[in-house]
């Protein structure tokens, strides 16, 4: 664990403790400086915890593998509209799904695989 973790977690710990506190003596004594005081150390325990979460947060990469059987094979991609040749650099997924613009004429199309069969 990171020092600035334990750190932070020390002053979120200190910063919620002295805000019970001041709580429980505002309900004892009824002045709401004690309550607004509270407020405020609790807040700023929030912020201290969100803080150190984005500080040490690290970027998640995602690997996947795909393995087939047999050879595999590239096919051109064609437009439906006008059967111009499709880079496949061009291809964006949007949703999960790869969509192409054709540059000859304009059309976006769903890039699917045929069966083979």
């Amino acid at each position: 664990m990171k020092a600035i973790t334990i750190v932070g977690a020390l002053a979120a710990a200190a910063l919620f403790f002295f805000a019970i506190v001041f709580a429980l003596a505002a309900s004892v004594q009824a002045t709401q400086t004690r309550l607004i005081t509270s407020g405020l150390l609790f807040v700023i325990g929030i912020v201290v915890i969100a803080g150190i979460y984005f500080i040490t947060r690290k970027p998640k990469t995602v690997i996947q593998r795909l393995e087939v059987s047999g050879q595999m094979q590239a096919t051109a991609i064609k437009c439906p509209n006008c059967s111009g040749s499709i880079d496949a650099n061009e291809i964006k997924i949007v949703a999960g799904v790869p969509y192409v613009k054709c540059p000859y004429c304009g059309t976006t199309f769903e890039v699917t695989e045929e069966p083979k069969w």
